[in-house]
């Protein structure tokens, strides 16, 4: 991706561009190792939590919540496209969903996350990165459902960065954390601030990579030391990003023609 730098838009403080840090599923491993190797560095990172995962671990959640770090809606049962992922069931397949029921879900996690973390998230991360519900012409988006409910919608396994002019805030691209050395992670990092673009990346586990889906704790803690070092970098969760673009960039109107 290559953008010419906006004229009208800036960071705060002059920065150049921004990162996001985020993980999804709430898996054990991303608040016992993410979170402590995220404090030492001082930077806050974005957990989109599917509230089951959270029981063993609740109290490091929680203060995890309370020291700034975001926690985000990940649905209830992480419904994803039937083929997708071998568990998937009949009840968790997104082609059996209707809007309805995923509003219903939708605010049944945040309910769940409030009562047990004590936030109500404010941005959301859709399950397998996938936005339908139901199937063939009865196929229906649920990305204007997210944009109902909240600030901010993150998308995944995508192809490039945020360009803070030009991106739906309702389904913000990310681009994958798990898997990648820090030579690599620096490189976009590089490439997305050069740009002036807000790069997000979404990982899964946090550790050696024995496990499949993991983000390297090693790699992790020198692109921490990197983003303190890059003053003209912003790091921030998914809503303080998200609710800076929406506070200085006005979509113009779609032309006529093009309606």
């Amino acid at each position: 991706m290559k953008n010419q730098k906006s004229k009208s838009f800036s960071w705060p403080d002059g920065q150049a561009g921004a990162v996001s840090l985020c993980w999804d599923d709430a898996r054990p491993s991303s608040v016992k190792a993410g979170v402590p190797i995220l404090d030492h560095f001082g930077i806050k990172g974005t957990f989109y939590a599917l509230p089951r995962n959270m029981k063993n671990e609740l109290k490091k959640w929680r203060i995890a919540a309370v020291n700034g770090h975001e926690i985000g809606n990940h649905t209830i049962k992480h419904p994803c496209m039937g083929n997708f992922i071998s568990w998937q069931t009949p009840e968790t397949m997104l082609e059996n969903y209707t809007l309805e029921r995923m509003e219903r879900e939708l605010l049944e996690a945040n309910n769940v996350l409030n009562a047990t973390v004590g936030v109500t998230p404010t941005s959301f991360a859709y399950p397998c990165a996938q936005t339908y519900v139901g199937r063939g012409t009865s196929l229906m988006s649920y990305i204007p459902l997210v944009a109902k409910l909240f600030e901010v919608g993150r998308s995944g396994f995508s192809e490039t960065y945020a360009s803070p002019e030009r991106c739906d805030l309702a389904q913000v691209p990310s681009l994958d954390f798990d898997g990648k050395s820090f030579d690599v992670l620096r490189a976009m990092v590089d490439a997305a601030v050069a740009d002036g673009c807000w790069l997000v990346l979404t990982g899964h586990e946090v550790g050696d990579g024995r496990v499949k889906q993991t983000t390297s704790a090693k790699a992790l803690e020198k692109l921490c030391a990197y983003l303190k070092k890059r003053k003209d970098i912003w790091t921030d969760t998914i809503t303080a990003v998200g609710r800076h673009i929406a506070r200085n960039v006005k979509h113009p109107p779609i032309p006529a023609h093009l309606r």
